[in-house]
């Protein structure tokens, strides 16, 4: 089939008209029984034959499906078939009973996407982008863990061949448009900033797609100029018609000679300005040694507040967040200025004292409609030897944990990557009034486990330091036991991570979901699950990991019986002592 000769832009409206294109191997052929899904049946009289008058064809049951499609007229889809430039036919008499739909009529209504309703065009799509769920739909994630989260959240890929699904009809544009431009990841400088809204300013419509904006600072761009520099001159943003503009004096950004990191408020001023229909914001300071901090604002004095309000945005994403907050005034203007913030996902690239510093300050200051707190302050998931000096700074002068319990207080989801101990649980159990209590999942993952100053050189971690077992084991008992003052916790997930580890499958955790339990138990475990929560029990208890033995490599390993696929999904805790014991002997 020759297309007509115009031009069709894939992220624009056509020029004259949409490009035409059949479609006949989406649905089965209609002139073809062995195509149809439904058997046709006995096959029919002679049309010859007499029929006698007073007979009335009983009526066909909703049931059953047509052998000929439906035609259908739907404002959604439009008409592609080519057919649409031939001739127009002798129509038949409608009288003439013995009428059959030719082959080539059938072919026309099975070609045309004019039939398709707008809920199968959904699926088709679905299936070649993924499938598309509101930006405030907690089914688009996995509620529990930091790794799906909105860090790795789905942006549809912008290639050729995606794109050009645009050009199939006016009803495909505005879907695959609304996929394509649903999640943008934009590089925050100057330069690219002005040419997104120009992009933005000839395309009003697109705005409203946008609901997920990811800005990413270099690390590596030359600083900022000073303002009395003389090096950039002011630019007005394109606005599209109907934008809110936050005033004239906040609608400008500077373009110098060469490419500059924006500021974050001139980062706010171009979500606020272009794209005010976005609800997840993701900020991206990078990492990298000794790398500058991305600069907030260029004339505002300490104490005022610099940064547009986003009323828009309920979840904040920041990734490399020790180069975009350092200081209390940092976090007081990012939170002042995302008054419906519910959802607050923060990561930190490398483990450092001032990320356990500056953080243990910014929990005191959480807005009170905060309901999901996810802060990854160590992600390297190695074990340690000894405690490593920076945290001994930070143990002589705060407890992280205490001031943690605070903050998960008025929380409904809270997932954490770091160091904690038992202390989180007694402190929340403390403070928590059950007929008040909303939080409904915890996620710790385990760096280490607090120990005295006295002790930080023998306090290690992994599987094989017992000291660190019996410190999960109270931890797992104090979490156990903050059940009972927690009554809507239904999810409760506390693991540790070793990428190093030499048996990763033992790897200690505890699950609880619902009433049932998974991971490591003990019989001071048990006792306290029974006390705290009846209803729970572990799925199963097995009294041991299996034959421990050694492969050809000289590599520990563990076989375990080919009935129980699931042994280690119950982890007794006593079997570490013999664990701890070969490991130690083969390192």
């Amino acid at each position: 089939m020759a297309a007509r000769n115009s031009r069709v832009n894939s992220l624009g409206k056509a020029d004259d008209e949409p490009t035409r294109i059949a479609v006949t191997t989406i649905f089965p052929n209609p002139s073809n029984p062995s195509s149809n899904p439904v058997s046709p049946g006995p096959s029919s009289p002679p049309l010859d034959q007499t029929r006698d008058p007073d007979f009335v064809p009983p009526a066909r049951p909703s049931s059953t499906p047509f052998l000929y499609p439906e035609h259908r007229h739907s404002p959604c889809c439009h008409s592609l078939s080519s057919h649409e430039d031939e001739p127009a036919k002798p129509q038949q008499d409608d009288d003439d009973d013995t009428a059959v739909p030719s082959s080539a009529d059938a072919t026309q209504k099975n070609g045309s996407l004019v039939n398709l309703p707008p809920e199968i065009v959904e699926v088709i799509l679905d299936h070649l982008f993924g499938y598309r769920v509101s930006a405030s739909s907690k089914s688009s994630l996995h509620m529990h863990s930091v790794t799906k989260s909105w860090n790795t959240a789905l942006r549809h890929a912008r290639r050729k061949e995606v794109s050009s699904l645009a050009l199939v009809s006016p009803s495909w544009r505005i879907l695959v448009q609304q996929r394509l431009f649903r999640h943008l990841k934009l590089r925050a400088t100057t330069d690219y900033i002005g040419m997104v809204a120009v992009f933005l300013a000839h395309r009003p419509y697109l705005r409203s797609y946008v609901k997920h904006v990811e800005l990413w600072f270099p690390v590596f761009q030359p600083k900022l100029a000073s303002p009395t520099s003389g090096a950039g001159s002011p630019m007005t943003l394109p606005l599209p018609p109907g934008s809110n503009s936050p005033g004239p004096s906040e609608a400008t950004t500077r373009v110098g000679t060469t490419p500059e990191k924006c500021t974050l408020e001139e980062a706010f001023i171009f979500v606020h300005t272009v794209l005010p229909g976005a609800v997840v914001l993701t900020l991206e300071g990078g990492e990298r040694r000794k790398a500058p901090k991305v600069v907030h604002t260029s004339w505002a004095k300490p104490g005022e507040s610099y940064l547009p309000v986003l009323p828009g945005v309920h979840t904040l994403v920041t990734k490399g967040q020790w180069n975009l907050l350092r200081t209390d005034e940092d976090f007081r203007a990012l939170l002042s200025s995302l008054p419906n913030l519910a959802e607050w996902h923060g990561s930190y690239s490398k483990p450092k004292s001032k990320s356990y510093l500056t953080m243990y300050r910014a929990l005191s200051m959480l807005p009170a409609h905060l309901r999901s707190l996810h802060l990854n302050l160590e992600s390297d998931y190695r074990r340690e030897l000894t405690c490593p000096p920076f945290f001994v700074k930070v143990s002589s002068q705060i407890h992280f944990c205490l001031r943690l319990a605070e903050a998960a207080l008025p929380l409904e989801h809270l997932s954490y990557t770091g160091r904690v101990c038992k202390l989180f649980f007694l402190a929340l159990a403390a403070r928590s009034d059950p007929r008040m209590s909303k939080i409904k999942s915890i996620d710790l993952t385990v760096k280490n486990c607090c120990r005295n100053l006295h002790q930080y050189h023998d306090s290690g971690s992994g599987i094989q330091d017992m000291q660190f077992i019996y410190s999960l084991e109270l931890l797992v008992v104090a979490a156990i036991r903050a059940l009972s003052k927690l009554p809507r916790l239904e999810y409760l997930r506390i693991r540790f991570v070793d990428l190093d580890s030499p048996v990763p499958p033992l790897n200690p955790y505890f699950l609880l979901k619902g009433d049932t339990c998974w991971g490591v138990w003990s019989d001071f475990i048990l006792a306290e699950l029974h006390k705290a929560r009846p209803t729970a029990q572990f799925e199963e208890l097995s009294e041991s990991f299996g034959e421990i033995g050694y492969n050809k490599e000289g590599r520990l390993v563990i076989s375990t019986a080919p009935t129980s696929k699931s042994q280690f999904r119950s982890l007794k805790l006593a079997n570490y002592a013999l664990l701890s014991g070969s490991i130690a002997g083969t390192s």
